[in-house]
């Protein structure tokens, strides 16, 4: 498999993520849910990401503070998003773009909103386009390890390497569990070194 496939299916796994919850991380994210505001839960569950060193255990959190970000907090936001997903998922790129175009003039801060839609322009090929959204993404959540995936993933099939390792660095800083970030900053350094001798 060429390194911009599995670029590319690594990042679009970290955009978009699992929308399903299993019965377990129903009953996780319950349990996370009981603490007071969606800032705190965010606060303890990066904070949990940062020290686990298991990467099963590590892509439990990842897929809580997952669960945080995709709730907007407006049920028509929420239902926009819904309806986004099952575009994209049915290669209805269009509509699904002008949905979320809709999300983000209804809830600028909305992250998700942002990511989303950095995803489907990076699905239509409009790099561009995705690392702007990218970077208004991580204005908004500096933490969001799936856009800094996504800025290392066009910015490397782009030549960027240097620039690339360091949003692997930034991404490892947050998740430093994720082994799939790992290997991508082992090539990049690997290649680095080897272009300077």
């Amino acid at each position: 498999m060429s390194s911009s496939l599995i670029l590319g299916s690594f990042l679009a796994a970290s955009l978009i993520g699992s929308p399903a919850l299993h019965a377990a991380d129903a009953s996780q994210a319950s349990a996370t849910s009981e603490l007071t505001t969606p800032k705190h839960r965010l606060e303890t569950l990066f904070g949990e990401l940062k020290r686990e060193r298991e990467p099963d255990k590590a892509r439990e959190i990842s897929e809580r503070i997952r669960i945080e970000w995709q709730d907007s907090g407006s049920a028509s936001v929420n239902l926009l998003m819904q309806w986004a997903a099952k575009a994209m998922e049915a290669n209805r790129q269009a509509a699904a773009l002008d949905m979320l175009d809709q999300v983000i003039a209804l809830s600028p801060h909305y992250v998700e909103g942002w990511n989303q839609r950095a995803t489907l322009h990076y699905q239509m090929g409009n790099y561009r386009k995705s690392m702007s959204d990218i970077n208004r993404v991580l204005a908004i959540e500096p933490r969001h390890f799936g856009a800094l995936a996504g800025m290392a993933a066009i910015l490397t099939s782009a030549g960027k390497d240097e620039l690339a390792l360091r949003a692997w660095e930034q991404f490892l800083d947050i998740y430093p569990a994720d082994r799939k970030a790992q290997e991508q900053l082992g090539e990049l350094e690997e290649k680095l070194a080897g272009n300077r001798t």
